[in-house]
């Protein structure tokens, strides 16, 4: 099994670290060689958010910049072979197309995509794109009010019922659920 969560931040720091090079919108999703140190940042920062409390802004950048951190460490260890095979993959993720038209598209046998994905994930292609597939949606879930068969169109499903008995299998609740759940944690206001 595998889970999944996204960290969304804004302010005035946001710019500085795209120039870095820790955020790149461009390229919102990428492949980690490890997320033990990453997953450790990330239940700080759940377990703030929950605690609140007049330094929960403070507590929260604080823990957003070791995030972005942990980020950058886990994919500097990322092999480069295949970048731009997986960053083709990742902007068409959404698209409903079976993976043999991914391959036929990016000019490459089926067997090399399977292997640069591989190579780059951990993960088999069908694996890969489902996640990047169920991230979308999550953050459409939680930052929208489109409905739930609009968010299956928008990420590649064009059947609902598919797409809510997929989520839920892979994410352990419904997408309604999910985005309740999304609306009961703590937002940052005025960022």
């Amino acid at each position: 099994g595998w889970d999944e969560c996204f960290v969304d931040f804004a302010g005035r720091g946001v710019e500085a670290y795209t120039d870095l090079g820790y955020v790149t919108p461009d390229r919102p999703l990428v492949p980690l060689s490890g997320t033990e140190g990453v997953r450790h940042v990330v239940d700080g920062i759940v377990r703030a958010a929950r605690r609140g409390g007049p330094l929960l802004e403070v507590e929260a950048a604080a823990a957003v910049h070791g995030l972005l951190v942990a980020l950058r460490y886990a994919r500097a260890e990322v092999s480069r072979h295949g970048d731009a095979v997986m960053d083709a993959l990742a902007r068409d993720a959404l698209l409903p197309i079976p993976v043999a038209e991914h391959a036929a598209r990016l000019g490459i046998p089926l067997p090399e995509l399977r292997a640069a994905v591989r190579r780059s994930t951990g993960e088999g292609v069908k694996e890969y794109l489902l996640g990047i597939r169920l991230s979308r949606a999550k953050e459409l879930l939680a930052r929208t009010d489109l409905p739930v068969a609009g968010i299956a169109r928008r990420v590649g499903y064009e059947d609902p019922a598919y797409f809510s008995r997929l989520f839920s299998r892979r994410v352990g609740m419904a997408p309604v659920r999910f985005r309740r759940q999304q609306s009961t944690l703590p937002r940052s206001q005025g960022r």
